[in-house]
């Protein structure tokens, strides 16, 4: 396995865990599309979570392009944010779940959104899994630090 920046992980980890929303992109026939979306962590680094409606254009993006990204950011619109709020960018690709790993995936996001419990319930729901390559983490309005999973390596520490 590949050499890991605990630090940097954990701070990863952190936003990850602390934030309740992120800005996902997806590429349609249009060109790129951003909307806010509830996101969880899944069994790992490697892993985002989250669920959207089969109607939307998100989804119809991803059926296009699996390639997506997701900004998580702790800022709070303050001017103290130039100099404070981190900002985490993970970049891979999503899909589906499969029927197997529903229940288990509806668990981890319910755990972190009890909230959505109505929305979950909807037929029209699907649960997508990112498979996440790189993260590029942002702190300080301009120190950048990345890390990049290969695809031979096991899931990454923490």
């Amino acid at each position: 396995m590949g050499q890991y920046d605990e630090v940097l992980l954990a701070r990863i980890r952190h936003i990850l865990e602390s934030q309740k929303l992120a800005v996902l992109a997806t590429e349609g026939e249009e060109g790129p599309y951003s909307n806010i979306v509830s996101f969880t962590l899944g069994d790992d680094l490697r892993t985002l979570l989250f669920a959207t409606s089969r109607s939307t254009r998100k989804f119809s993006n991803l059926l296009h392009s699996t390639r997506v990204s997701l900004l998580v950011d702790d800022r709070n619109n303050r001017i103290d944010d130039f100099s404070e709020a981190v900002a985490v960018t993970a970049l891979g690709s999503a899909w589906e779940v499969s029927a197997e790993e529903y229940s288990r995936c509806l668990e981890m996001i319910m755990g972190k959104h009890p909230y959505l419990k109505n929305f979950m319930n909807s037929p029209s729901i699907a649960i997508l899994k990112v498979k996440v390559r790189k993260y590029v983490m942002v702190s300080h309005f301009q120190e950048v630090r990345e890390v990049i999973f290969h695809e031979e390596e096991s899931n990454p520490p923490l």
